[in-house]
């Protein structure tokens, strides 16, 4: 082998020698900036939990101390007097109820369309841009809405307007759910319906939507968690009332009736807005609990 080739091999191995190196540095970098990122998401994770954790022992502290049979007997007292929460018990679950039940059919109806019929056309993707807007605008917008179209034409405040403006808040959660439900249930099914010469509409309402009909349970659960502790829409629409009341007057809610109880001077009203407070999360919990619940036995069926 002449000279040059000798130092031709050896310029060439250098290189080859140095590759190790240079992994080995890269690998280490890698790492360090992984664990800076770990470090800094688990710190990120401790700092909201603590605050929640907080949040929740106070509410437990001062919620549960206020619970008692009274709560759930008795209709909210005038200061200084015994009493509970039993009539905004009652206007929370018959507006949350009313709410739903309009709002849930019309919210299933646009996710069907927007799923199964919109593939073409402008009006699906004009719906899906308007039902981004309602997912994201604030609750008391909704609330105006309503009092400016259905209030004042009827000149009171109703258990009715406050159930409206809930409806409005369902609608865009639904609507999303239930489209995306349809959507990941598998072509196939929809092609082996076909075949055997059912409609369209058969086919949507008996094999698809049967087919995504816990995810869509699932969509209309978290709905409902979400309108439960809803309280600016009600200021303009149910308003309060201190006695029982029908859906055609001003109604008791348990997120004005919080508002309006700690926002007093009363100590022993401070105690039924905390008792308020803890009944509202627990359900809005077990809520959540439930569609989660049923969201992984969804997946575990796929």
């Amino acid at each position: 082998m002449t000279t040059n080739n000798v130092a031709r091999t050896d310029k060439a191995s250098k290189p080859m020698a140095s590759q190790p190196h240079r992994s080995r540095a890269i690998y280490a970098r890698r790492r360090l900036v992984n664990k800076f990122n770990m470090f800094g998401a688990t710190l990120a994770m401790a700092f909201g939990l603590f605050w929640l954790l907080w949040i929740l022992w106070t509410l437990l502290h001062y919620g549960l101390s206020g619970l008692s049979m009274d709560v759930f007997t008795k209709i909210t007292p005038p200061p200084g007097s015994a009493g509970g929460l039993a009539n905004a018990i009652a206007g929370s679950l018959q507006m949350t109820f009313f709410g739903t039940l309009i709002g849930t059919p019309v919210g299933i109806l646009a996710g069907i369309y927007l799923a199964e019929f919109g593939d073409r056309g402008w009006l699906a993707p004009a719906t899906r841009f308007i039902n981004d807007i309602l997912l994201s605008a604030p609750s008391i917008v909704i609330g105006l809405f309503i009092y400016e179209v259905y209030v004042i034409s009827v000149g009171h405040f109703s258990g009715w307007a406050g159930s409206l403006a809930l409806a409005l808040l369902v609608i865009p959660v639904v609507v999303r759910t239930t489209e995306n439900m349809l959507r990941l249930v598998p072509g196939s099914l929809r092609e082996a319906a076909f075949a055997l010469g059912a409609p369209q509409w058969k086919v949507t309402l008996l094999v698809t939507l049967r087919a995504a009909k816990s995810g869509v349970i699932t969509g209309i659960l978290l709905a409902v968690a979400r309108i439960s502790g809803e309280t600016a829409p009600l200021l303009f629409t149910a308003l309060n009332n201190q006695f029982w009341s029908n859906m055609n007057q001003p109604m008791a809610n348990l997120p004005i009736v919080i508002f309006q109880f700690a926002m007093s001077p009363y100590e022993d009203w401070h105690h039924l807005a905390w008792a308020g407070s803890i009944l509202i999360t627990f359900s809005v919990l077990t809520l959540n609990i439930v569609a989660r619940w049923l969201g992984s036995q969804k997946s575990q069926s796929h």
